[in-house]
């Protein structure tokens, strides 16, 4: 075989496993029913209410948004505009234990009375301790109204709604403890308990996925390159 086919090869080669590691998956994620089982003040309700849990780079953190694709529970009474306040907790799991406070905002339109109470998207933020896969999923609701407060727990122990490969401050890996979580939301922001550090994180959003993929990929191809020129010299001895 010539010196230009072998080359030829090498680099397809090289080229093909780029093209494998750019396929990585950066995150799982995947809707997931939730059986809430609501105390009211007026005795109990409950429906099953579609999760969505999602997380983007944020900082030194991730940006959590719980999505609530339908109603959990209602009000015999009409809440008007801005009378009912939403907050719940995501359950973290897997290389880091804990839980993270999520909140949003009031409700920006009248919910009528005894309809189901649409929950608007809550968000928070987590700050990794520790390395490995973390996986996040629903925990209990608290809805605050009218003075009132109620409180949805899950009882069909449902699976994660999402889970992140990340790097944690320390950058160890093994359990760990994330005990106060984080808290934020639309209208307050957010607060990260326990420190922080400087090191740099995952990404999870779409173009920060790439580039770290393509970097992978890069280095597949450097491996490639190196065998192209060592093809090359050894056939040059051999032509010798």
């Amino acid at each position: 075989m010539s010196n230009q086919k072998r080359t030829t090869l090498a680099l397809a080669a090289a080229l093909a496993g780029s093209i494998v590691v750019a396929g990585a998956p950066a995150a799982h994620a995947e809707v997931v029913d939730v059986n809430y089982q609501c105390v009211t003040p007026i005795g109990p309700k409950g429906a099953v209410s579609p999760i969505d849990i999602k997380g983007v780079k944020s900082g030194d953190g991730y940006k959590l948004t719980m999505s609530f694709q339908k109603g959990v529970s209602s009000s015999p009474v009409e809440l008007g505009k801005g009378a009912m306040n939403p907050s719940a907790v995501i359950e973290l799991g897997g290389a880091e234990q804990g839980k993270v406070q999520v909140t949003g905002p009031a409700n920006s339109e009248a919910i009528p009375a005894n309809t189901p109470i649409k929950i608007s998207d809550l968000s928070g933020t987590y700050t990794p301790k520790k390395s490995g896969k973390v996986t996040f999923t629903a925990g209990v609701l608290t809805i605050k109204a009218l003075g009132t407060t109620t409180t949805c727990t899950p009882k069909n122990s449902p699976g994660p709604s999402l889970e992140l490969d990340v790097q944690g401050a320390g950058g160890s890996s093994g359990g760990g403890s994330a005990d106060g979580g984080s808290t934020g939301g639309a209208s307050t922001g957010g607060s990260t308990g326990g420190a922080s550090g400087g090191g740099e994180l995952p990404r999870t959003g779409p173009l920060d996925s790439a580039a770290a993929l393509g970097t992978l990929g890069g280095t597949v191809l450097l491996t490639g390159a190196v065998g192209v020129l060592w093809l090359t010299r050894r056939g040059q001895r051999s032509a010798g």
